[in-house]
C-alpha cells in the first residue's frame, strides 16, 4: 500500500555524477591548458546535470498490473511528485501503456510533458464537471478554495469565470491510498472542504481473469453535508499503435452520429461510423458534440479501431448515456461519453466502464 506523500530518494545517480565530475589534483600545466580544462569540465558538468534532471523528471511513481493477456502501466497520483499535477482531470487511473497481442493502446499523444499542463495525461482519464464548472465554484469567494473531485481543493483567484484548461493552485490535495495487486489496482481519495463538501472516492482498475477485458469500477460516497451533483466523462485518449489519425482509424457507434459542429473536410459520417478521408495535419482536428444518441444504458456503446494494424477496443458501461463528444487530432482520436450523478449526503454512487480489446485482420490482409 502506498500513500501519496511517499517519495523515493534517488541519491546514487547524483553521487555518481558528482564523483565523475570532481576535479583531480591539479598538476603543473600551462595556464592555457588549465583554462581549457576548466571550460571542458564546466561544459561536461552542464551536460551531465541536464541528463540527470531529464532522467529524474521521468522518474515518476508507477505501477504495473497484468492478467497474462493484458499488461497495463499506471502513473500514480502523488503530490507533489506525480506525472500529472493538473487540476482538470481525476489523478487516479492514469494509464501510460496498455498492451494486448503486440498492440499498444495508450501513450503520450502530445509534444511536451509538463505535469502542470491540464492535458499532459494519458489513458482513459476522467473529469467531473458541475454546470461546466466545478463543485462549489460559484459560491466560493476569490481567495477561497473549491473542490475538484479526484484532485483536491484549489484556490479561486480573481476571475470572471471558471477556466477548465488552466491549472489552479492546490490548497489541499486530500489523502490518497493506493493498493496494488497482480491484476488490479485500487485508488482511494478522501477530501473535505471548508464549505460542506466532502467525499470518499474509490476507483479500481481490474484486468479480468482469462479475458482481454479491463474494468474500471467507481464508488463516490458523499461524506459531507451538501449534495454532490456533477457530470462525469471519460476522455479515452487512445493512440492505437501510435498510428496517425487518418483513413486507417474508424470510430463506430450504435446510432448514426450527427455532429453538432461541422467536420469540414477532415472527417465524415458514414452510417454509424466516423471516418477520416485523409490524415489529419498538425493540430487541425475536429471537435463536436454528437447528436442522435439515445440516453439509455445500451447507448453507451462505442468502438475505436485501427484497421491498418488490426487492433480495436469496445467501450460500454452500466450507466445511461447523458451525451457524447468526439475529438480528434493527428495523434489521437477520442470518444467522450458523459454520465450524470446526484448524490445526497450519506449516500453513494457506483458505476462501471468496460473495455474489451480485440484484433481484426489488418486491412491489407482482409482485402486479399
Amino acid at each position: 500500500m502506498r500513500n501519496s506523500g511517499d517519495s523515493a530518494l534517488h541519491h546514487s545517480s547524483t553521487q555518481a555524477a558528482n564523483d565523475l565530475l570532481r576535479p583531480r589534483a591539479e598538476v603543473n600545466r600551462p595556464s592555457c591548458f588549465r583554462s581549457r580544462s576548466f571550460f571542458f569540465l564546466k561544459t561536461a558538468t552542464c551536460i551531465v546535470v541536464l541528463l540527470i534532471c531529464r532522467l529524474s523528471a521521468q522518474n515518476y511513481p508507477k505501477a504495473t498490473i497484468s492478467n497474462g493477456i493484458l499488461r497495463a502501466e499506471f502513473m500514480l497520483p502523488n503530490y507533489p511528485n506525480g506525472s500529472y499535477q493538473g487540476t482538470r482531470f481525476d489523478w487516479s487511473g492514469i494509464i501510460s501503456s496498455l498492451q494486448y497481442e503486440g498492440h499498444e493502446y495508450f501513450g503520450q499523444w502530445y509534444e511536451h510533458h509538463d505535469p502542470k499542463i491540464h492535458d499532459a495525461i494519458t489513458g482513459p482519464v476522467e473529469e467531473f464537471r458541475t454546470n461546466d464548472s466545478a463543485i462549489g465554484y460559484d459560491e466560493t469567494k476569490p481567495g477561497g478554495a473549491f473542490m475538484r473531485i479526484g484532485v483536491g481543493t484549489v484556490r479561486k483567484p480573481e476571475e470572471t469565470a471558471y477556466r477548465p484548461y488552466s491549472t489552479y493552485e492546490i490548497v489541499d490535495p486530500g489523502k490518497w491510498t493506493i493498493r496494488e495487486h497482480k491484476d488490479h489496482i485500487e485508488f482511494q481519495h478522501k477530501l473535505k472542504s471548508d464549505d460542506g463538501y466532502a467525499y470518499v472516492y474509490t476507483k479500481t482498475v481490474r484486468l479480468v481473469k482469462g479475458k482481454p477485458r479491463m474494468v474500471i469500477e467507481h464508488t463516490l460516497r458523499n461524506t459531507g453535508s451538501k449534495v454532490i451533483e456533477s457530470t462525469q466523462y471519460n476522455h479515452n485518449f487512445f493512440v492505437i499503435d501510435h498510428e496517425v489519425v487518418g483513413p486507417d482509424v474508424v470510430a463506430k457507434f450504435v446510432f448514426t452520429p450527427n455532429p453538432v459542429r461541422g467536420f469540414s473536410d477532415r472527417a465524415e459520417v458514414r452510417g454509424p461510423e466516423i471516418v477520416f478521408p485523409h490524415e489529419l495535419q498538425d493540430k487541425k482536428g475536429v471537435f463536436t458534440e454528437l447528436a442522435g444518441a439515445g440516453t439509455e444504458v445500451k447507448d453507451y456503446d462505442f468502438r475505436l479501431e485501427n484497421v491498418k494494424t488490426g487492433a480495436g477496443v469496445h467501450i460500454t458501461s452500466d450507466q445511461p448515456l447523458l451525451k457524447v463528444n468526439f475529438w480528434a487530432i493527428r495523434t489521437v482520436a477520442v470518444v467522450e461519453p458523459y454520465i450524470q450523478m446526484k448524490i445526497e449526503p450519506g449516500q453513494q454512487k457506483q458505476w462501471t466502464i468496460y473495455y474489451d480489446f480485440y484484433t481484426v485482420p489488418p486491412a491489407s490482409t482482409a482485402s486479399k
